[in-house]
């Protein structure tokens, strides 16, 4: 089970480590570093802490970073139910060409499989959205006429061109998956539509955050999304608006 802790937890070390990123990008960048080493040592430092600071505060729970496999001091996968799934840096390459602002922290638990607690830092917007308190997806504005897809920078995939020409929609351009995904949930795009390939620490804790906002989240065969799998590849995604489960799910199954 969760602990109503966990979602204060994952917010906190979620924020901590974006804090540890902007320290870490400032100083790299005063200093002209290359882009490799702000990469590296980013991820790396955000790492570090997120693993000694889960092994302190949840030493009986797995944890699954991008950065690396469990921590020495916690259980296999296998002996919990509960496994952290966190990315240190979503976006590397967004979080090394500052200003940008299109990065994001990934802190999520999944419970026998589902993603339950999630935190994801947008850390150069100083701000941190969370299962803690989610963000009532009621709120939102209504869906636009014209509703917007996010996107990534460089090609969009076949199955996003497919729902913006169903739903005649827009396309709009954004880096990291934690903050398309944060997009939909702040009610900047009203779709993300993902089918390229990720792993599990790319998207568990979006999907918890969303799923907690009333937001629909699911494979794009609009299966439900599990973690805590012994392969972390998770190749696809749809984050969207409620209204818009029905008609994205239709376009994809006919695509």
């Amino acid at each position: 089970m969760s602990l109503p802790d966990d979602h204060r937890l994952a917010a906190e070390l979620a924020t901590r480590a974006g804090a540890v990123l902007l320290e870490t990008r400032a100083r790299l960048t005063a200093e002209a570093a290359p882009t490799s080493l702000l990469k590296h040592e980013g991820d790396q430092r955000s790492h570090n802490f997120l693993m000694e600071a889960l092994a302190e505060a949840r030493p009986g729970d797995a944890v699954v970073s991008e950065e690396g496999t469990a921590h020495a001091c916690h259980p296999d996968r296998g002996t919990t139910d509960r496994t952290w799934i966190i990315d240190p840096v979503d976006g590397t390459r967004e979080y090394s060409e500052p200003p940008r602002t299109d990065w994001a922290v990934h802190v999520a638990l999944a419970v026998t499989g589902e993603p339950v607690v999630g935190a994801v830092a947008l850390p150069a917007l100083g701000c941190t959205l969370s299962t803690a308190e989610p963000a009532p997806a009621a709120d939102l504005p209504p869906v636009p006429k014209r509703p917007r897809i996010v996107v990534s920078r460089s090609r969009p995939p076949a199955e996003a061109l497919a729902v913006r020409d169903a739903l005649g929609g827009e396309l709009v351009e954004m880096g990291s998956a934690g903050a398309k995904a944060m997009a939909v949930v702040r009610g900047e795009v009203d779709c993300y539509v993902h089918s390229g390939g990720q792993f599990e620490w790319d998207n568990c804790a979006p999907a918890a955050v969303a799923l907690a906002a009333g937001l629909h989240a699911s494979r794009v065969d609009g299966s439900p999304l599990t973690y805590g799998h012994s392969d972390p590849f998770l190749p696809d995604l749809i984050i969207c608006r409620i209204e818009l489960a029905e008609p994205v799910l239709n376009a994809l199954a006919g695509a």
